[in-house]
């Protein structure tokens, strides 16, 4: 599982995609048409069901809330790894880079580490969550 699938799979814990409202937790019913086992031991699920955005900067925010840690997830990569509880050593950031296809240096960190952000940033808003738009392309 790479880096990015981790991701997901704690900001979208059922499978990356939800059915629930916004403003519920993500640890909610997994959506249909995937092929986890969660989905698969979820007799009854509807065929095919619209899936709700997921708030992703309330739900960041509130597990932000809840850190003993001061996290600004909202610029930091390192941060957003850190509250999402991930390895933020800059050999996963570099992993990450490589899975996302970063074409800089990856000996500057301060640019690539940017660059990240926005591009995770970019993908969650891609796969489902809603994320402010200052905050992505």
């Amino acid at each position: 599982m790479g880096i990015l699938s981790n991701i997901f799979s704690k900001i979208f814990p059922s499978a990356h995609a939800t059915n629930a409202p916004a403003s519920a937790t993500p640890a909610s019913t997994p959506a249909p048409n995937t092929t986890t086992a969660a989905t698969a031991a979820t007799p009854g699920a509807p065929a095919v069901t619209p899936m709700a955005e997921l708030d992703v900067e309330q739900m960041l925010n509130g597990m932000a809330q809840k850190s003993a840690e001061k996290l600004n997830w909202h610029t930091s990569i390192v941060d957003l790894m850190k509250l999402l509880g991930l390895d933020s050593s800059l050999a996963a950031r570099k992993e990450l880079a490589k899975e996302l296809h970063y074409t800089g240096d990856t000996n500057d960190s301060a640019a690539m580490n940017i660059w990240l952000h926005r591009q995770v940033m970019n993908k969650v808003a891609a796969n489902g969550g809603k994320v402010p738009a200052d905050l992505k392309d």
